[in-house]
């Protein structure tokens, strides 16, 4: 059974920084499309940033420059890392993966990925 485990959330002012972690257990595809997601007070669930097998990266356009999407497949962990954070970054964040290798155009949609963590919460103060 794959599991997603997110870590890393919390509270921060506006201008720092947070590495949220995702670590996934059970999965034994050779292939993956991660990504990570975040959902504001009354919005939709959006796609922030992904990672496809051979490390091709995409982000949203309100964090390109300021978020980065890594993995480390020892560890089976997936991070973001969060600089220059603003109070509109504030959401629950959570992790997914897809079994394929590569993530299609479309995988700032949700109901693309097959697996999900549990979220995080991260909330960036004025």
């Amino acid at each position: 059974q794959v599991q997603l485990v997110e870590s890393g959330g919390g509270s921060v002012q506006a201008g720092g920084s947070l590495r949220l972690s995702c670590v996934v257990s059970g999965y034994t595809y050779r292939w993956y499309c991660m990504g990570w997601f975040r959902q504001r007070p009354g919005k939709e669930r959006e796609g922030v940033a992904k990672i496809d097998t051979d490390g091709t990266t995409n982000y949203a356009d309100s964090v390109k420059g300021r978020f980065t999407i890594s993995t480390d497949n020892a560890k089976n962990t997936l991070y973001l890392q969060m600089n220059s954070l603003k109070p509109e970054d504030t959401a629950m964040y959570y992790c997914a993966a897809r079994s394929s290798y590569s993530c299609a155009a479309g995988w700032r949609d949700s109901v693309y990925f097959e697996y999900w963590g549990q979220g995080t919460q991260v909330t960036v103060s004025s």
